[in-house]
């Protein structure tokens, strides 16, 4: 017996829950599941968070459009209450690439909301860019406080420079400097999702030890 993807119950939502909750039900199903969150996990943990953290994904990204919502509800609501599942096997791509197909490519349409980012047609969504787009407003300034590399390289050619000149007062006014120009180098072209990704694993974790205090009121 084939097994349907109960996006509802992944997201711990009523069917009739409002756009809001879902939006909610995502940033906190998705915050508990995100494989980075625990630095020291097994292969086989971080195997299986993985998957979770998709799955939360991939619900988000069908109901949170109107439309997705409406095309994946005449199918729910088809499948006997024994065939939906919850378990993150029952959804992937080929469930998605069936659901485009059977509604003209309903699941890759862009809606225009944070969770249309990251999937074409027929193709699921990428995970860490939903959550990124989600969490755009808590996680930049989180991912602004690990200043990344090429500040700290700006800064010390700045302040080498600047001690050359002008001695001491020259050195800190080229560190200042040349700090500002190597974040606009690092910022320069790049999204949340892609300085998230780029950082390491302790510093991602404690940023989303961050975000779950503010979301959650606690640190998992």
């Amino acid at each position: 017996m084939s097994r349907f993807p109960d996006y509802y119950k992944l997201l711990n939502v009523s069917q009739s829950a409002t756009q809001d909750e879902i939006r909610t039900a995502y940033k906190k199903e998705s915050l508990r599941t995100h494989p980075d969150r625990v630095v020291n996990a097994s292969p086989a943990e971080k195997k299986t968070a993985t998957e979770r953290f998709q799955a939360v994904a991939d619900a988000y990204y069908v109901l949170s459009d109107p439309t997705r919502r409406r095309e994946y509800d005449t199918l729910y609501g088809t499948r006997a209450r024994g065939e939906r599942s919850e378990d993150p096997a029952s959804s992937s791509n080929a469930f998605f690439s069936q659901f485009a197909n059977m509604f003209g490519g309903g699941a890759g349409r862009a809606s225009g909301t944070a969770a249309g980012a990251g999937a074409s047609a027929g193709e699921r969504p990428d995970a860490e860019g939903v959550f990124a787009d989600v969490f755009e407003e808590l996680l930049r300034p989180e991912v602004e406080r690990h200043v990344p590399w090429w500040s700290w390289f700006g800064a010390v050619c700045g302040a080498g420079l600047g001690f050359i000149i002008a001695n001491f007062p020259g050195l800190m006014l080229g560190a200042v400097a040349g700090n500002r120009l190597g974040a606009v180098r690092d910022a320069k072209g790049k999204s949340v999702a892609a300085v998230f990704s780029d950082l390491g694993g302790n510093q991602k974790a404690e940023i989303l030890r961050a975000l779950a205090l503010k979301v959650l009121g606690s640190a998992f």
